[in-house]
């Protein structure tokens, strides 16, 4: 990585460190001395930039002494101009006084911001030109073609985060004419183009950075014929795709990034002869197959990203003779079997990232001090056994996270005081909260849940974690205690996430938190009303509040302006839904569900949020009917009313929720004839009118694709009446071949609501807390269906229940 470092610092005239110099002794050109002060009075300068190299330039002198300026020792003409860093702000236009500096040479304009100049053709001009570096300067718009005829070219840095564009025509001119490049960077330019073959002849180019110019096509399978190539980076090229290049043995790169792209296939044993290469980036591609063990031989690697590909085999003897390497991420991948063999000769280690792949057994238990070893992030796999002593002892310890294995046994004490995040949920811990951990007063970020932890842990532990920003216990066998003292302050705490803790009061420290967003108190004990001063906690900052399983009795305010989350299902609350309820304007999720409430619903929550999304009133004892508010535009998701006292016939307002997906009307007293309006939703998915007063015919419109998304559809228990062949099975097209194999297993919901429905399956009620996209039903039970049994019900192959039971059908079972 050193070498990388050396080799770019002196590739070029423009550099981040920025710094210049004269080395002139005559004066320059008085024309020169104007333009150049013609061009200062063109920007303002930054006040925040630490030094502004004009500030230098003054009338009366010699401009060949001013900062940023270099003139040519016999004829004092200007030929070097650097104002990089220098905090300029301003417009270059093309009758800019810069370009009456024909002779220049180099030119680093590098990290400013020239309110979105564009590079004109004026740049075209400088024909002596060498080194041209207009980088992260706030240039926009299409580059001129005359770019390309500065053919002295050997530098050329034009990056961007985004807004340059290069027509496709005038990249391949530029690849054909500026012969001479060996420093080649476009990042963040729009060119839009395939990889011109002419670029990858030229010889002279040592690095080349197209990093994010949405190129695409495929990318060359011959050999690359670059023998000076030293870097080249080719990342976030989502559509470029290829295999791993061909280099040929002559060749010593040191730096190869292909990440997000498309490349693909598997990686070849030829990949050996790169010995020099130092850093090598493959992250977010399609490359698989199990990893060569010639790869061991790139003894010069100091990092190595593979992660988020499809790797698969087993890592155990690859990645352990890599003795210079620094970052080590194969994460997101199908690896298998063991841990890395021995970690003993990686000493430089200091990112390892072993994440979301299939590995098993034991975390070795022996393993010589890395005293370098900053991150450890093993989550996501099959690890079981204890947690070695080595892994609580890293010097340099800042982040570990072995969330999502199968680690049993006690947590030791930690020994490293850099630590700033752990992560140890989702195991089989057991035994008390290691007390060093209160003592570790860098940490930010502590998440424990999902264990089996026990003993007493009290607020006052947390009084040194004053950098805590994330707090989660929930879901172990703990005892929170002394939860009502008020001294607890933890002043950067955002999330507090305490479900399942033994709480039976809202927590008196949390009066002190001043920027609290996310509040989980949920299955706890929490009984009757919350105490005064818990409405004024996160009035202002408050987005995620769950305080469901617990016992309150009422719920009458609602203080909080940019709540998103609202979660008090399972409760005793009773009395009316408050209209103060209406006064979120920004809530998303808002469930109300297995609560005593009553009372009609407010028509108001058809439309106060804009970016409401569900809400769920299900098993409650409400009247009325339906909000008839629902407006044009809305964002609503998930509608339930299930197993309350609704009449009435449904209004037609809800034709206007165009991304609904789950409609749950069931055990209600709804009377009317099928809603046959809704079959133009185009993303319902779940449709339930169970055990309502529903009658008539189920008939359609001349709709032409009635119901295209419906999964689940739940008639039984009413009035309706009509042949089978009359009805819509036959339009319902996402009950046609769905396989799981050809669909991923994935649960309906968002932003950390499950969709959840109750179904009838041979008699018995099922709740399902989730609802898999593969899982399809029909129940028609309990109505006055007749006829026959149509033959085209065999076309939905992929329905997993067929209920017709208590019915009038005849027939044969077809």
């Amino acid at each position: 990585m050193y070498r990388i470092l050396y080799f770019l610092f002196f590739l070029s005239y423009s550099r981040v460190i920025c710094f210049s110099f004269s080395n002139s002794t005559k004066l320059c050109p008085h024309h020169q001395n104007v333009a150049l002060l013609r061009l200062k009075q063109t920007f303002s300068v930054d006040v925040s930039a630490s030094f502004a190299k004009t500030d230098t330039w003054k009338e009366d002198t010699d401009c060949c002494s001013w900062d940023g300026v270099t003139c040519n020792r016999v004829t004092s003409l200007v030929i070097g101009l650097d104002l990089s860093c220098s905090g300029l702000y301003g417009t270059i236009h093309s009758n800019s006084s810069l370009f009456l500096l024909p002779h220049l040479r180099r030119l680093n304009l590098a990290f400013n911001d020239f309110n979105k100049s564009s590079i004109s053709a004026k740049f075209g001009q400088f024909r002596r030109m060498t080194h041209l570096n207009l980088s992260f300067s706030g240039f926009s718009g299409v580059i001129a073609p005359e770019i390309s005829h500065l053919s002295n070219l050997v530098s050329l840095d034009l990056s961007i985060y985004s807004g340059l564009g290069l027509e496709t025509s005038s990249f391949i001119a530029l690849t054909q004419n500026l012969t001479k490049l060996q420093k080649l960077h476009l990042r963040g330019i729009n060119v839009s183009s395939i990889l011109p073959i002419s670029l990858l002849n030229l010889s002279s180019l040592k690095s080349m950075d197209l990093s994010s110019c949405q190129l695409h096509g495929r990318f060359p399978d011959d050999d690359l014929q670059l023998p000076n190539l030293k870097v080249l980076k080719l990342k976030g090229n989502h559509d470029l795709s290829g295999n791993f290049p061909k280099f040929n043995e002559s060749n010593s790169i040191l730096l190869l990034d292909l990440s997000s792209t498309n490349f693909s296939g598997e990686l070849p044993s030829s990949i050996s002869i790169l010995k020099s290469l130092e850093s090598l980036d493959l992250s977010h591609c399609n490359f698989s197959g199990s990893i060569p063990l010639v790869l061991g031989k790139l003894t010069q690697i100091t990092y190595l990203d593979l992660s988020r590909n499809q790797f698969d085999g087993e890592i155990s003897n690859v990645f352990n003779r890599f003795r210079k390497v620094s970052v080590l991420d194969i994460s997101s991948n199908s690896f298998r079997g063991q841990f890395i063999a021995s970690l003993d000769n990686l000493t430089e280690l200091s990112f390892l990232d072993l994440s979301n792949n299939k590995l098993e057994g034991v975390i070795p238990s022996h393993v010589k001090e890395l005293s370098s070893l900053s991150s450890v992030h093993l989550s996501n796999n099959l690890f079981n056994g204890t947690i070695p002593s080595w892994l609580f002892s890293l010097p340099s310890l800042i982040e570990l996270d072995l969330s999502h294995n199968k680690l049993n046994g006690h947590i030791d004490e930690f020994q490293s005081p850099s630590l700033e995040s752990i992560d140890l949920s989702n195991n089989e811990l057991d035994g008390p909260v290691p007390s060093s951990i209160f003592e570790l007063v860098n940490l930010t970020y502590l998440q424990l849940s999902s264990n089996n932890l026990g003993g007493i842990v009290e607020t006052d532990m947390f009084m040194n974690l004053e950098n805590l920003v994330y707090l989660d216990l929930s879901y172990n066998i703990l005892t929170l205690s002394n939860y009502n003292h008020s001294n607890c302050a933890l002043p950067s705490l955002e999330t507090l996430l305490l479900s399942s803790c033994d709480i039976s009061e809202f927590p008196r420290f949390l009066c002190s938190q001043e920027l609290l967003a996310f509040l989980d108190l949920s299955n706890n004990k929490i009984y009757g009303q919350l105490p005064k001063w818990a409405w004024n906690v996160g009035t202002e900052t408050l987005s995620y509040l769950n305080l469901s399983q617990n016992m309150l009795t009422r719920f009458e305010r609602f203080p909080w302006r940019i709540m998103q989350y609202l979660d008090l299902h399972s409760n005793l609350l009773q009395g009316p839904l408050p209209s103060l309820i209406c006064e979120m304007s920004y809530i998303e999720v808002l469930d109300f569900s297995n609560n005593n409430l009553s009372g009609l619903i407010p028509q108001c929550l058809g439309n106060f949020s804009k970016s409401f999304s569900v809400l769920d009133l299900r098993m409650n004892q409400l009247y009325g009917t339906i909000p008839k508010t629902f407006s044009k535009g809305n964002l609503i998701r998930n509608l339930d009313f299930n197993g309350n006292q609704l009449e009435g016939p449904l209004l037609r307002s809800l034709i206007n929720c165009r991304r609904l997906q789950v409609l749950d009307l069931g055990n209600n007293r709804i009377n009317d004839t099928f809603p046959h309006w809704l079959e133009t939703l185009p993303e319902l998915q779940v449709l339930i009118l169970r055990s309502n007063r529903f009658h008539g015919h189920v008939r359609g419109s001349n709709f032409q694709f009635p119901f295209p998304k419906l999964r689940i559809m739940d008639l039984s228990r009413n009035g309706f009446s009509a042949s089978l062949s009359k009805i819509y099975l036959k339009n319902f097209k996402a009950m046609m071949n769905a396989t799981e194999d050809k669909m991923e297993l994935k649960f309906m919901g968002e932003y950390s609501y499950r969709d959840s429905i109750m179904v009838t399956i041979k008699g018995f009620d099922f709740e399902f807390v989730s609802i898999l996209f593969t899982f399809t039903i029909i129940d028609l039970s309990s109505n006055r269906f007749q006829g026959d049994i149509p033959d085209f019900i065999g076309s939905l192959s992929s329905l997993r229940e067929l209920n017709l039971s208590h019915n009038n059908i005849t027939g044969h079972i077809p």
